[in-house]
């Protein structure tokens, strides 16, 4: 800044004359003598400035404490003025102009602001470029009218109290307690606070700790941690709970000694003003302007500055009890998601939960992985309704009894239905969505129940990515409500190397965008993502936190292994009296597993005779039947189909004459397999027969 910046009066008139030599010579007799003024003389070449005592006391500088440079001067005016000043100078002499001439105020040693004028003569060579300026300064304070003054002062405030307003409107927006400190380490708002530098400590256990610093490097090293009862600026006002300005670099030098010297390396040169952060009438903290363009605080700046620490004390209570019930919440809701991903022979699985992170409003996403009877596998994502602590109550409670009704060997659509009961029943008015898949890695097979829920993905070995249109029924819940609790199966068949994908809506659920183009994107996604199960499980989980999404998100990947399923295995499964959709399920999965262990060549033969074994148990006998397929250890490699019933009466081959519809089965059975037999279990029987495979 320099004081001869500024821009031509209404008059534009000079307020110097330039004698034979060139010096400028104040003209003392256009003011009366009440007026302060003196005259300066810049040379633009080398950049020095001679003032004359006059002009030094104008600035409130005494002739020892001017070392000649424009800056120097500059301190002493207002930063925002200083700005405006010195581009109307560079505007002046770019533009040609050969005086100018402005009005400004000053800051004088006590605090107290000046209203200056300054005017200035452009002299050039003869080639037009500017090489010197001779003027004069003065104490404009009461050559001003009463009114204009009150209107530069009022302005001033109103500029000062829209920065206040400014940095309250901001933090507002501030979640966390990290949100407060990158607000404040932003170096737009050291500009608003007009400050060199700024320094925030949180009381944490009787210490200080500094978490806020801006510029970056700022602090003084060695005061990361402090104690209440150093001899500090931040630990004075945390201890007497009254804000401390400091006027001046002598002021800062008495009062901390031990401080100072460090402070004095930084550049701060000026004012300081240490706040205390209360909250709820105890200290939280203490935050830090320090300036190197001003000495003392008026008392507009004192009682703003006072209201700016209100606000930020406030944000950072108000974000740290966010973050505190955000904590409890989601601490409830990991203690109810399972805390460890069974093993799964013949599969690969990937789990992830991202909370939305939006204080206490977690919700009721999960997941779950149950292990089943014959190597089967259960695989559950799920909703409950709302963002809260009872949404994730709810939510553990579902869990607990969807894998209870699951381990009991119930089929899909029995677990849904009960699940749905169960939830009706436990008198709250939430509901959720749910898929429940049952998977069988060695033949592929998987059965699938959806309750109001997202349709799977699957992804197949190329990478290439497929939505799944599965049937569904109410949410769990609604269901039971309405009385409509069945729930369609749909079966598919799981290749080796291919991928189901579970997921909950906060997946795909985009600002403006309807669900087909959230699984359009998200397919696009997958197609590009990483070949590696749990790095396209983080890569789901990455884009959605960078995409800002406000809901939390469940995710679950199943991946069939190929070497798996071209061995062999077991398939078990229980087929109920009066439920032709769990006949027609355990044929289809028949079918499936005699294909995977490499038995097509005796497929048929191999599924008519399982059926006909089911059927016969399922008209002859009570309590339904479990029918099991597995291949045989030995040196000839064999399938074995097994039908166990409750009944102890052995069944027996008979003829069935030439009219009669039945009384062929076991002839069938005798004809079509290698072997077969029946064995007494306990309370029931096995039927049970044998077909050589090939290798």
């Amino acid at each position: 800044m320099s004081v001869g910046s500024g821009g031509a009066d209404a008059a534009g008139r000079p307020d110097t004359a330039a004698a034979g030599d060139g010096t400028a010579v104040p003209i003392l007799s256009a003011f009366g003598s009440a007026f302060r003024m003196g005259g300066f003389d810049w040379d633009l070449a080398t950049g020095t400035m001679k003032m004359d005592a006059a002009s030094l006391d104008v600035f409130d500088f005494e002739p020892d404490e001017y070392d000649g440079r424009p800056e120097t001067l500059g301190s002493r005016v207002l930063p925002d003025e200083g700005r405006r000043l010195d581009t109307l100078v560079a505007q002046a002499l770019k533009e040609g102009s050969d005086q100018y001439g402005a009005y400004f105020r000053i800051r004088r040693r006590d605090g107290s602001q000046q209203w200056t004028h300054t005017q200035g003569l452009v002299h050039r060579d003869p080639s037009g470029r500017p090489v010197r300026i001779v003027g004069v300064v003065r104490d404009a304070t009461h050559e001003l009218t009463e009114s204009a003054a009150r209107l530069g002062l009022d302005e001033g405030r109103r500029q000062r109290a829209g920065v206040v307003e400014g940095t309250t409107a901001a933090l507002a927006y501030a979640r966390t307690v990290q949100d407060v400190i990158d607000l404040l380490n932003d170096s737009h708002a050291l500009e608003h606070f007009g400050a060199a530098s700024l320094v925030m400590g949180l009381l944490e256990a009787g210490r200080i700790h500094l978490v806020a610093e801006g510029p970056e490097g700022a602090f003084v090293p060695g005061t990361r941690f402090t104690r209440v009862d150093e001899p500090y600026p931040m630990s004075e006002v945390i201890r007497t709970l009254r804000p401390r300005f400091i006027d001046s670099s002598e002021d800062f030098a008495a009062s901390f000694p031990v401080l100072w010297p460090h402070i004095k390396g930084l550049g701060i040169t000026a004012a300081a003003a240490y706040l205390p952060l209360i909250a709820q009438a105890r200290p939280i903290g203490a935050l830090g302007l320090l300036y190197s363009d001003r000495t003392g605080f008026s008392e507009d700046e004192r009682t703003l500055l006072v209201a700016l620490s209100s606000s930020i004390a406030q944000s950072l209570q108000r974000a740290m009890l966010y973050e505190q019930e955000h904590d409890l919440a989601e601490g409830l809701q990991q203690a109810m998601l399972p805390r460890r991903i069974p093993d799964v022979p013949g599969a690969h699985i990937a789990v992830r939960y991202r909370s939305a992170r939006l204080g206490r409003d977690v919700g009721g996403d999960w997941y779950d992985v149950i292990p089943l009877p014959g190597g089967r596998v259960g695989a559950v994502i799920g909703d409950v309704q709302g963002h809260d602590t009872h949404a994730a109550a709810v939510m553990g409670q579902l869990r607990i009894v969807l894998r209870a009704y699951a381990a009991e060997g119930h089929t899909p659509a029995t677990v849904m239905a009960r699940a749905s009961v169960f939830l009706h029943e436990l008198d709250t008015d939430r509901f959720a969505t749910c898929t429940y898949a049952e998977a069988d890695p060695a033949t592929g097979v998987v059965q699938m129940v959806r309750a109001g829920h997202v349709d799977p993905l699957v992804r197949e070995a190329d990478g290439t990515c497929r939505r799944v249109p599965v049937e569904g029924g109410l949410p769990l819940g609604l269901s039971a409500e309405f009385g409509r609790l069945d729930y369609p199966v749909t079966t598919l068949e799981l290749d080796p190397g291919q991928t189901l994908m579970l997921y909950t809506d906060g997946l795909v659920e985009k600002p403006g965008a309807d669900l087909d183009e959230g699984l359009e994107w998200l397919s696009s996604l997958v197609r590009r993502g990483p070949a590696d199960l749990q790095q396209l499980a983080d890569l789901l989980c990455d884009v959605v936190a960078d995409r800002g999404g406000e809901d939390d998100v469940a995710i679950l990947l199943l991946r069939r292994h190929a070497a798996y399923a071209a061995g062999g295995g077991r398939f078990r499964q229980h087929v109920a009296q009066s439920d032709p959709e769990a006949l027609s399920s355990a044929r289809h999965m028949i079918r499936a597993a005699v294909r995977a262990w490499g038995a097509g060549s005796r497929a048929d033969e191999i599924e008519l005779v399982a059926d006909e074994l089911m059927t016969n148990a399922l008209m002859h006998t009570d309590g339904g039947a479990i029918i099991t397929l597995r291949i045989l250890p030995g040196p000839e490699r064999r399938l074995r189909v097994e039908v166990e019933d409750r009944s102890s009466a052995l069944p027996r081959r008979r003829e069935a004459g030439e009219a009669g519809v039945s009384g062929r089965g076991l002839l069938l059975v005798d004809q079509l397999s290698d072997s077969w037999g029946v064995e007494s279990r306990g309370g029931g029987k096995c039927v049970w027969c044998e077909f050589a495979v090939a290798d």
